[in-house]
Parts: C-alpha cells; structure tokens; sequence
C-alpha cells in the first residue's frame, strides 16, 4: 500500500526542499530557454535592431533573476544542510561543492546583469549610431576605423557573456545531475 500522509498546505509552502526544487527548475529551465531555444528563435525571427531591442529588455530580466534564484538556493541549501558553513574550505565535500557551484553561478549572472550586460548594451547601441552616421552596415568591409574598434570590442564582451553563460549551464547541468545522485536531503 502506498503511502498515507495527509496533505498540507502549509506543510508544502514551508517546505525548503519544494521551494528549493522549484528554484531549481525555475533557474535550470530559463537558462536552457534563453541560451539555446528562445534566444535562437529570436534570432532567427527578428531583423537585428529588433533583435538587439529584445535582448537589452529581456536580459536584464534573465540576469536578475538568475542570480536571485541562485541566491535564494544558496540560502535555502546552507539552512539545510548546517554542515556547509563549517566546513567550506572542503569543496570536495559534496554539500559543499554545491555552494560553490551556485555561488559561482550568482557571481557570474551578477557580474553579466551590473556590468557586462550593460556595456554590450551601450558598444551595441554606440555601433547602431556608427551605422547611422556612416551609412553602412557595421559588417561593411570599407566601414571606418571607429566602426571596427566597436566591433571588436562587442565581439570581446559578447564572447565572454556568451562564454560565461555557457560555464552556467554547465554548473547548472552538474548541479541537477547531484539533486538526481543525493537529493535535496535535508538533515
């Protein structure tokens, strides 16, 4: 016979571990969304003004977001798992690496949300003016110097926004495959 527990709600809103699953889910699945299905969709889609319109909007949304939800389960792992804070110069440790894990995701979405989402808005926006003001496309093989300056340094925040994300969902991937391996397992 199955279990017989009685449901509460109560029970299921105070519940670290459902809050912690549904961060969890929350967070893995808008990574995934937004890096390679949404995202290429858009792309796709959109002319690259519009493009560039979405992504300033929607980006800050996603960063945020992220590094609250990493936050939040950093948190809740910590309160579960008391062991954590004392032994933390032990990333091998299991519960541990967790924390490392969702620290290094936080730190990483926090860093693309304060500065390098902002300044990639800010090349993007500098190299739509350049487009204007010369009447070339910024791939245009005679654009000026100024031009190809703000192309490389869009390629080079571009790349490590890109880069980064990457490395987050990764981090993200491994974290879950532990969630499967050992659960939530509060103790």
């Amino acid at each position: 016979m199955g279990r017989t527990d009685t449901l509460s709600l109560s029970g299921l809103f105070l519940n670290p571990a459902g809050v912690y699953i549904l961060s969890y889910g929350w967070l893995f699945g808008q990574t995934i969304w937004v890096s390679f299905i949404g995202g290429v969709i858009a792309h796709r889609s959109l002319t690259r003004q519009q493009f560039a319109a979405l992504q300033s909007k929607s980006f800050p949304a996603y960063f945020s977001s992220s590094t609250v939800l990493s936050s939040l389960m950093i948190a809740l792992w910590s309160f579960s798992h008391p062991d954590v804070l004392s032994n933390l110069a032990k990333p091998g440790l299991v519960d541990v690496l967790q924390v490392y894990v969702l620290a290094f995701v936080a730190l990483v979405q926090g860093a693309n949300y304060t500065y390098i989402g902002p300044v990639t808005n800010k090349i993007i926006a500098d190299r739509q003016r350049l487009e204007r003001e010369e009447g070339k496309a910024y791939n245009d093989p005679t654009a000026s110097a100024a031009m190809k300056a703000v192309n490389k340094q869009f390629g080079t925040f571009h790349g490590i926004s890109s880069l980064l994300n990457l490395f987050v969902v990764i981090a993200l991937g491994f974290h879950g495959l532990v969630l499967g391996q050992y659960g939530f397992r509060s103790y």
